[in-house]
């Protein structure tokens, strides 16, 4: 099942939140890739001036392509609208992102936007959370981290690349991808894990999007508000 055209329908409407000045933040992962790619486009044609803010080099990279004016999130005090994806949707609107190291400055230009912007594909809403949650720790609390996930009820294992070696963030961390089962109070679960020192993000997002569009089959979305 594939929810490509549906994607490219969504982020050509999505659109409709960008106007000429703003600071535009963008996520990464598929969704926000397609989305940069609509983007770039309606910028030559409207001949409008924005700024984007990228969440990562691999979203960076496709910006620049397009020709997109990017600059470094630590230059501005707003930003108008993030456009991201995520891995989980629940029922309060709440997100489990991280699943491609981005997390810490997603949330970051999520926390700073006057607008939220998700898209996501049907297979990413659910009533519970029931992934593995992200999260992305400084190097040398690994292990001091890991006991502490176990005593609250959660399995963290390392996220290791393809040849073995430890994933490591742009921003020179690791990431633990903690399986606690089903998630009933996400909220809680957040600051149990924030509280933890050494902890620097979790992939519990609970600012709650503004717009949520969900992609469908056979080119179909719904806007969700």
């Amino acid at each position: 099942m594939s929810f490509d055209n549906a994607i490219r329908a969504l982020s050509l409407d999505a659109l409709k939140f960008v106007k000429d000045g703003y600071v535009v933040g963008l996520g990464s992962g598929r969704a926000a890739t397609t989305f940069v790619k609509s983007l770039s486009t309606f910028v030559k044609t409207k001949k409008i001036n924005i700024k984007c803010i990228p969440t990562s080099m691999q979203i960076k990279l496709i910006a620049e392509k397009g020709g997109l004016t990017l600059i470094d999130v630590d230059q501005i005090d707003k930003i108008d609208v993030v456009f991201d994806g995520a891995d989980q949707i629940d029922k309060n609107k709440f997100l489990i992102k991280g699943g491609g190291g981005a997390l810490l400055k997603e949330n970051i230009l999520i926390s700073a936007a006057k607008k939220v912007i998700i898209m996501a594909d049907k297979s990413k809403f659910v009533t519970n959370f029931n992934r593995t949650v992200p999260i992305e720790i400084h190097p040398s609390a690994r292990k001091i981290i890991a006991k502490n996930i176990l005593k609250i009820g959660g399995i963290a294992t390392l996220r290791v690349l393809e040849r073995g070696y430890p994933f490591v963030t742009e921003s020179g961390n690791i990431i633990l991808d903690c399986d606690f089962g089903i998630i009933k109070t996400p909220k809680i679960l957040q600051q149990k894990i924030l509280n933890m020192p050494g902890v620097l993000e979790v992939g519990i997002f609970t600012r709650k999007p503004d717009v949520v569009y969900k992609a469908k089959i056979n080119g179909k979305f719904d806007t969700l508000t």
